[in-house]
């Protein structure tokens, strides 16, 4: 059995910790998206042939809250209510909300975030793991956590709604991250991702929904590592492609 990246990485600590201090030094700190952090779009009342109004909330760590985008309607959540405010032929109304905070672990979210939703959600988006990422969380504390997490969001979750658990980015594809640090954290991502995805497959009206990779260039905000608006547009088309897929989006 191969070693989890947690045993390497403390294997490798008098290599990875100069790393990752001269990497925090040398990535921009970017504010969050400006703007208010609730909106609607679309108009589903023109003519006749609207779908039912939809709620969105998008719930975690930097991306949920827009880091990398200027304005909340060009960050995941405002981008998001616009693809699912057209689906197809018809139009529908999409309330949505963008909850959490730059930097924040599963643990802060479940701490700090989790416990300020309120009402009910047609879809709720969780987005996590960057920062356990980084801070190697244990695999099963992990699984723990997002499991505490979704059980605390259910009973906000309306009927036929359900629960959207945005896959990691693929962090070995992070330039702003020097090597080996960035390939030791890749291959934790992705088990962290792994776990999402086998916590979806045991939920019922739970969806994973792997995240895009975004490369470089124009779909990454200045300081390449979080998403421009190019970026989070494509995230969300991603993400609105697999909620008409699987569910939900119907008249």
């Amino acid at each position: 059995m191969r070693p989890s990246a947690r045993v390497v990485a403390l294997a490798a600590a008098p290599v990875l910790l100069p790393q990752g201090r001269r990497a925090r030094r040398s990535i921009p700190r970017l504010p969050d998206a400006a703007g208010p952090r609730t909106g609607v779009v679309g108009d589903g009342d023109g003519d006749g042939r609207g779908c039912a109004p939809l709620s969105i909330l998008v719930i975690g760590e930097s991306t949920a809250v827009g880091v990398g985008a200027t304005t909340q309607a060009e960050a995941l959540a405002g981008q998001l209510a616009r693809r699912l405010s057209s689906p197809g032929d018809a139009a529908r109304t999409v309330s949505w909300a963008a909850l959490g905070r730059s930097g924040a672990a599963a643990r802060h979210v479940l701490r700090d975030h989790v416990p300020l939703v309120t009402g009910e959600w047609d879809v709720v988006v969780l987005v996590l793991g960057v920062n356990d990422t980084l801070g190697l969380t244990p695999v099963p504390r992990w699984r723990a956590t997002v499991e505490e997490i979704l059980d605390a969001l259910e009973p906000h979750v309306a009927d036929g709604g359900g629960l959207v658990l945005a896959g990691l980015p693929a962090v070995s594809r992070f330039v702003a991250l020097p090597q080996p640090t960035r390939a030791l954290l890749g291959r934790h991502a992705r088990a962290l991702d792994d776990e999402l995805a086998a916590i979806a497959g045991g939920r019922e009206r739970t969806l994973h929904v792997r995240t895009p990779v975004l490369g470089s260039g124009p779909m990454l905000a200045v300081d390449r590592f979080h998403p421009s608006a190019l970026g989070y547009a494509v995230w969300a088309a991603e993400l609105a492609r697999a909620l008409a897929a699987e569910w939900l989006l119907h008249p």
